[in-house]
């Protein structure tokens, strides 16, 4: 028999219906041939077209779903499949890193660096030591969690997204916080506050930390290595809300934003919390739209009882 009886081969076009290639030959059996198979044949014949750059999808728009084959997703031998370049393309974990790096390098730079900053030198306050301990220990925390808890749905994203991802954390999170808090003699709105409201304070950021983690240890213990599927999230804030990770993420800021004594600080909180806010109604939406009767009808979005 020929080569063209045998094996898997399909018309790679663009979404406007340009032919990139005809008669893309993918090596396997039409029944058998996957996405990956797909990928991999476009890769052989594109090598600038890596399998991070490729977004396939049926010419009615549906996405090709990694793990399925082709047969499955009705695309048959010699059919079409639409082709999109991502561009260049930059891995989730890396993105995390790099995000969370930048306020591990700017404060201490801004603390250690009064003389040369901002031209003269105090003794540093409590409110400059603990803004610093309490933004590095979560930060490392983060970065931790980056590399030995976190699985993300998708591995990439595109390059140029990576300069606006960072703005939040090395600007607002960085400069934005660095540059007043730990000028020369700042002490903070609030002034010295007494032994036990210090010790509430710092127990209270510790407990938003480690519910922070556990609920990210939940989300990631709900998938298998190297799998994909989503399922409901139970356990420990997720009986109250969608997202407790967000929630306890505020939490954390905030305890950090009243150890500061900054309006600064206040601001970040007050953004991330908008921000993180706003993933929460996605995610909430998604969940209920994915799971339907199943998901808890009591669950809230972000604040337990309230929101």
């Amino acid at each position: 028999m020929s080569s063209k009886t045998t094996t898997m081969r399909v018309t790679l076009k663009k979404k406007g219906g340009e032919v990139i290639r005809k008669d893309l030959d993918l090596n396997v059996s039409p029944d058998e041939a996957s996405v990956e198979d797909l990928s991999r044949a476009i890769f052989k014949a594109y090598p600038k077209w890596d399998l991070s750059r490729q977004r396939l999808s049926t010419p009615d728009g549906k996405t090709l779903e990694k793990g399925r084959t082709l047969k499955s997703l009705g695309i048959t031998n010699n059919g079409d499949v639409v082709f999109k370049d991502l561009g260049p393309q930059i891995g989730w974990t890396t993105v995390f890193l790099i995000e969370y790096l930048g306020p591990l390098l700017i404060h201490p730079f801004f603390y250690f660096n009064q003389k040369l900053i901002y031209g003269s030198t105090a003794p540093h306050t409590y409110a400059q030591t603990w803004t610093l301990r309490l933004v590095m220990i979560h930060f490392i925390k983060r970065e931790l969690e980056t590399l030995f808890i976190h699985k993300f749905s998708n591995d990439t994203m595109p390059l140029r997204n990576l300069p606006k991802n960072c703005f939040h954390y090395w600007v607002l999170g960085g400069f934005l916080l660095a540059i007043p808090i730990y000028r020369p003699g700042f002490a903070g709105f609030l002034g010295s506050l007494p032994d036990d409201a210090v010790n509430f304070i710092l127990g209270f950021f510790f407990y938003a930390q480690f519910s922070n983690f556990l609920t990210h240890k939940i989300l990631s213990d709900l998938r298998p290595p190297g799998s994909r599927v989503r399922m409901i999230p139970m356990g420990y804030g997720f009986n109250y809300v969608s997202c407790p990770n967000y929630f306890f993420e505020i939490l954390g800021w905030i305890a950090i934003t009243i150890m500061s004594g900054s309006l600064a600080t206040a601001l970040f909180t007050v953004v991330g919390a908008v921000q993180m806010y706003l993933w929460a109604v996605k995610k909430h939406a998604r969940y209920l739209k994915e799971f339907g009767d199943k998901y808890p009808k009591n669950r809230k979005i972000l604040i337990p009882g309230i929101l």
